[in-house]
């Protein structure tokens, strides 16, 4: 099956290695067929990526190299939006997306109350934490303009190492809630691979929260490596893909000009 990696960063994201020319060429060599750049953008002005992302540089770069790559790798351009559910931040947000010309849209929860995951966990304890951010996803899905949750568990990347996994018996009731919003809606959710690549070992989200998904009628899936370097595009797709056969899923996504597509998993 054709390699579809829908969440890559390039030196475009504050956090971003390489240039979008020479991730594609990795691409290329690593046999992807399609791509989506999912630059990081928030318009809060504590978030870390305020300010950084110049979306017009981006565009015509976008540009550039869908041309120059033509025939070799599918290129779509798209953006991951930090925390687009905060009430106060959406007017400004729906303001600059209507100059962009987008693909697709990850909103992520990066942040609670603007402060860092990794600092937000200060001084609470493993419920504490837990619980917080599944609500944070809730309010993203009930009122963000985006096609797909972002590592939908991310919490569990800086919980870890002090609390260890969280137990999906224990927040089943919010996480439904928040799946069953999402399909509402019709936001599909990411099987973000970068959790296979540090202590986790699992994707984001777990297989638990996929499996729901899937008994509630949720469909809309993608797959993303959350690559920032070019080493790490693809990475994690074959595995991905397994989870979703094991889990009776029969197709990916991708998108264009913010429409689904899907593709039958082979």
């Amino acid at each position: 099956m054709k390699i579809i990696d829908y969440h890559v960063h390039s030196n475009n994201s504050f956090d971003g290695i390489n240039s979008i020319y020479d991730i594609c060429r990795s691409a290329i060599k690593h046999g992807i067929y399609e791509i989506c750049f999912t630059e990081h953008f928030s318009v809060d002005p504590k978030d870390v990526s305020y300010g950084v992302l110049d979306y017009n540089k981006y565009h015509e770069e976008i540009k550039t190299f869908k041309e120059y790559f033509k025939g070799k790798l599918v290129i779509k351009e798209g953006l991951e939006i930090g925390e687009p559910h905060i009430l106060y931040l959406m007017d400004e947000i729906n303001s600059q997306m209507r100059n962009m010309d987008l693909d697709f849209i990850i909103g992520s929860v990066h942040n609670i109350n603007s402060v860092k995951l990794r600092t937000y966990m200060q001084n609470k304890n493993k419920k504490e934490i837990y619980n917080d951010y599944f609500n944070e996803i809730y309010k993203l899905v009930k009122y963000a303009d985006i096609e797909v949750i972002g590592h939908l568990d991310l919490m569990k990347r800086y919980a870890y190492s002090s609390f260890g996994n969280y137990d999906f018996n224990d927040y089943q009731e919010v996480i439904r809630s928040i799946l069953k919003k999402a399909i509402e809606r019709n936001i599909g959710i990411e099987v973000n691979t970068s959790g296979l690549r540090n202590s986790v070992k699992e994707t984001y989200p777990s297989i638990e929260i996929l499996r729901l998904y899937k008994e509630l009628g949720g469909e809309i899936i993608t797959i993303g490596s959350d690559s920032h370097n070019c080493e790490d595009v693809g990475s994690g797709y074959s595995s991905a893909i397994e989870l979703l056969k094991y889990l009776k899923y029969e197709n990916i996504f991708k998108f264009n000009n913010r429409k689904p597509a899907g593709i039958r998993i082979k």
